[in-house]
Order: C-alpha cells, then sequence, then structure tokens
C-alpha cells in the first residue's frame, strides 16, 4: 500500500528505527530521534543495493518519488544512480576555486612570497567572484572573456593578460589531474589588445640624481620609510625584495644581505655586499625594528610588511609624479650610470641579478664576480654621495 502525506505525519518514533515503505522499492526510515530519511532499494547485476535520497519533510512525497523514478530509469538502462551520484559530486567539488587553490599550494614553494601574493589577489578579485564556484570543467571561453574584459575596461590590460595566462594554466592542472577536458583560454589568445611595453621611470642624469637624493633625505615620513627610501638606491634590488626583507637576511658586520631563493625572481639567492653607507642606515634601522622580523614593518601590522606602495608614495610625497621616478627606476638608475662609468657588464647584471641562461656562465658570474661586485657597490655608493653634495666622481678604483 502506497504512503500519504497524513500517515507521514502521524508515524511517531519508536524505540528502534522502522520503515514506512511506499512502492517500487521507496520507503521511509523513521529513526528514534524523530527523524525521516528516504531510501530507495534496488537491484543491479543481481546485487541489492541502497540510496538515500534525502530528509522528509525538506524532501516531499512527491519529490522522493520523482527521485525513485529517475534512479529506476538509470537502473533500467544498466547504470548504477550510486555511481553516478559520485561523479555528480566530485564534479560539484572540482570548481575552478578548489582546482584553483590545490594548484597556487602546488606552485608557492617555486615562487617568490611577493609573487604568490599578487597571484592570490589576481583570482580572488578577477575570477573567484564570478566563475570561482563553477565546475572547473564547465567553465567555457566566453564566461571567462566577460572576466577578462572587466578588467580591460579599468584600463588594466597588463593584468587582464597575466589573468588570462594563469586561469589557463589553473584549467590545463585541472586536465592532466582529470578534472576537465579542454582549456578555453586557447580560443581567447587573440582576444585581447596587446599590452604596450612601458618601461618604469627612472632618473639617470647626474645632477638630477643628486637633487633626488637630496629630496630624499629631506622626507619626513615614519622612520621606517625613510629608511628604505634612502637605503633604495645604495642596493638597487626589486621593491619587493627590500620590503619583504627580514633582519635574519643581514650579516652587518660581514656588509652582506643574502636573499633567499625564494624570494627572488629567477629563484637564486643573491648576495648584496653593502656598502659602508648601507650599513649605517641599516645599522639605524636595526634598534627599532631588529634583531628580528621585518625590516620595513607595515604601519598597523608589525607582523606584515610596509605596503608595496609606501617607496612610490614617499616619492609622490617629495614632488615626484609616476613619469618622474619609481621605486623600481632605482634599478635603471643603477644599470645606466654604472654602465656609463664603465663597471664590468657582466658584474652589474649580476648585482642586479638579472637570470642568466647558460648555466656555466651563472655559475661563473657567482663564482667570479662577487669581489667585483663588493668593490663596486662601495664606490656605487660613494658616487651617489658625491652626487648628492653636488660634486663630480669619477669612477673608484
Amino acid at each position: 500500500m502506497a504512503l500519504s502525506v497524513p500517515a507521514i505525519l502521524a508515524a511517531k518514533p519508536r524505540e528502534k528505527a522502522y520503515k514506512l515503505f511506499d512502492e517500487r522499492g521507496l520507503y521511509l526510515l523513521v529513526q528514534p530521534n524523530g527523524s525521516r530519511w528516504w531510501r530507495l532499494k534496488y537491484r543491479l547485476q543481481g546485487r541489492e543495493k541502497l540510496l538515500s535520497l534525502g530528509v522528509f519533510p525538506d524532501v516531499t512525497l512527491k519529490r522522493a518519488r520523482e527521485k525513485r523514478d529517475d534512479m529506476r530509469k538509470q537502473v533500467a538502462d544498466g547504470v548504477d544512480p550510486s555511481v553516478t551520484r559520485k561523479v555528480d559530486k566530485q564534479a560539484e567539488a572540482d570548481t575552478f576555486k578548489s582546482v584553483a587553490l590545490e594548484w597556487l599550494a602546488k606552485e608557492q614553494p617555486n615562487w617568490s612570497a611577493d609573487h604568490y601574493e599578487r597571484t592570490v589577489r589576481r583570482f580572488e578579485s578577477n575570477l573567484y567572484p564570478w566563475i570561482g564556484s563553477r565546475p572547473v570543467r564547465e567553465i567555457s571561453a566566453a564566461e571567462l572573456l566577460t572576466c577578462l574584459r572587466r578588467i580591460e575596461k579599468r584600463g588594466a590590460l597588463d593584468t587582464a593578460h597575466r589573468t588570462l595566462q594563469q586561469a589557463g594554466q589553473v584549467v590545463r592542472y585541472a586536465i592532466v589531474t582529470h578534472r576537465a577536458e579542454s582549456d578555453p583560454t586557447t580560443a581567447l589568445r587573440d582576444a585581447l589588445p596587446a599590452v604596450k611595453v612601458t618601461h618604469h621611470a627612472s632618473i639617470t642624469d647626474p645632477a638630477q640624481v643628486g637633487a633626488l637624493l637630496r629630496a630624499m633625505d629631506s622626507y619626513r615620513g615614519t622612520f621606517p620609510v625613510c629608511c628604505a627610501l634612502r637605503l633604495s638606491p645604495y642596493v638597487f634590488t626589486r621593491p619587493s625584495e627590500l620590503r619583504l626583507a627580514v633582519w635574519s637576511e643581514f650579516d652587518l658586520d660581514g656588509k652582506e644581505w643574502r636573499i633567499p631563493a625564494a624570494r627572488m625572481k629567477m629563484a637564486e639567492q643573491h648576495i648584496v655586499p653593502l656598502s659602508r653607507q648601507a650599513v649605517a642606515i641599516l645599522s639605524e634601522l636595526r634598534a627599532l625594528t631588529g634583531p628580528d622580523g621585518y625590516l620595513f614593518p607595515g604601519i598597523r601590522h608589525a607582523a606584515r610588511p610596509m605596503s608595496e606602495n609606501t617607496v612610490n608614495g614617499a616619492l609622490r610625497a617629495l614632488g615626484y609624479g609616476h613619469d618622474d621616478m619609481t621605486g623600481h627606476g632605482f634599478r635603471s638608475m643603477a644599470s645606466t650610470l654604472l654602465n656609463e662609468r664603465g663597471w664590468n657588464r657582466d658584474a652589474i647584471e649580476r648585482q642586479l641579478a638579472h637570470g642568466e641562461r647558460n648555466k656555466v656562465r651563472a655559475a661563473y658570474n657567482y663564482a667570479e664576480h662577487l669581489p667585483e661586485r663588493r668593490k663596486m657597490m662601495q664606490a656605487w655608493a660613494d658616487y651617489l654621495d658625491g652626487l648628492k653634495v653636488g660634486g663630480k666622481a669619477g669612477k673608484a678604483s
């Protein structure tokens, strides 16, 4: 006899669970705590199986019968509905966001902390809100293009290209881990306008460099930011390498800063010889922010580094616009003037931590140029000091 809603409502819990049968394998299991679970019993290939269809009243009697009929149709076609359900649940679990997080965790040991943070923020701002919950195997080129157009409209074309590139890496990771069949990003390779290559604004005229250094000495921000600004031209590392620096990387007695491979763009340890001037700045700073943690902690949270825009913000406060000078511009300044003053090009490139594709040559550079780089870095600091007071220093010997 088929079940009815009044019969279900009238069923009271007992000391032990019991069943109220409907038809064609469907029944309701009434638990001692009063909960009522729909169950479907079916046979496939001679074996009896059981499947849960939900809880009453969330799943009504009518809906339970509809589910039963759908499941029995699958059984009639030789398909096990319990297997189908597992596949569907797995597809739901393999969302773009879940696969992206897995891919990010895999790549994190190979990236600098700054690159990892930027990539996470890029996904959180541009992809997760719109396609994060979508099954990765179902994402279409049109969906991705909508996300990219949104980035393009706000003028961040380079970010749009990087987002497309990394979305493709996530999808291809899903393919090799059997969670997607095709890569929709391949259809979008020509969908975005090309990025116009621009260089970081930099001052390379010696007289203007001197004026900049004098202006930097007049900066009235917090002491750590003053130190970061003053140190930048002496070490000319990438801004991310400077702002994420921690005291454990420094040997002030040995006049050396060793940046671990995990924080370097080329994933190789980088040695920065420290001039007397750089050591003097660091010694003052260490009394305030050392001996552990970040050299340049954030204003609100000492456990976090200063913002990536802090040095640029200080330059703006001194009247230098985006087209005049940037934190990254200290690298171009050093590269240009050191080359003009006749220093060994390989030593300069090694000090800039530019990648050397030939591994033998890279090892040679590492072993042979460090003494010259120590000499060069001190001469560079002395040259800057000469420019700051208005002099014209020659190449130190």
